[in-house]
């Protein structure tokens, strides 16, 4: 399969591309910071570019097979309207290459999905994370409305450890106490939704 991924230089998007490798995809980056991939450079093709311009999205999005979007704002909280600005890119580049399959990453607490958070949650997502929820907010309901096949994955608090390959996964999952999942099992649900059909066109909240 020909996948571009975008964020792979991240802590999620390099597992992503740890678990696409195992399995033999074709596998384009797109980067702002292309060095950061040069121990990949002989396995993938590295493009640079920024994930909010339509252009160079629609550059690398060429004779692709699915988008797989890790992006994410790093240790920065503020708000940068990333996920606003990258979702239209990618949704115009989308269209413009006739790629009809995206896995975009959010987060548990955004949207709909702030309904089932337990209380401690709702304090964090209403608070520290309030900014940067509402900039994905507006992504996830423009990919939501878009005619792509999409699939918007909900991870609850993201940690470095290695997969357990069991976790629980549904269009809604009622929380309790502080969850989390490692960014290894959220990689490998994004990579394996890519390659079937189970999650076309539906929220995917994910955790351990």
């Amino acid at each position: 399969m020909h996948l571009l991924i975008l964020g792979a230089t991240g802590p999620t998007g390099r597992r992503l591309l740890d678990a696409a490798l195992e399995c033999g995809d074709t596998i384009t980056a797109l980067a702002r910071t292309p060095a950061a991939l040069d121990d990949l450079a002989d396995r993938i093709t590295v493009v640079a570019g920024d994930a909010t311009s339509r252009g160079d999205v629609s550059a690398a999005a060429r004779g692709q097979d699915a988008i797989i979007s890790a992006l994410g704002t790093g240790r920065s909280l503020a708000p940068r309207e990333l996920f606003d600005r990258a979702s239209a890119a990618v949704l115009d580049a989308a269209g413009e290459q006739g790629v009809s399959r995206l896995i975009w990453l959010s987060a548990f607490g955004v949207g709909a999905t702030f309904a089932s958070a337990g209380p401690a949650q709702k304090i964090v997502y209403r608070t520290l994370l309030r900014s940067v929820f509402a900039d994905k907010k507006i992504a996830d309901d423009r990919i939501r409305s878009s005619g792509l096949d999409w699939t918007l994955v909900y991870p609850t608090v993201l940690t470095n450890g290695p997969a357990k390959g069991e976790y629980h996964v549904a269009d809604r999952l009622r929380m309790h106490g502080a969850p989390k999942i490692s960014r290894a099992d959220v990689a490998n649900f994004m990579h394996q939704a890519a390659h079937g059909g189970e999650w076309i066109r539906r929220d995917a909240v994910i955790t351990d």
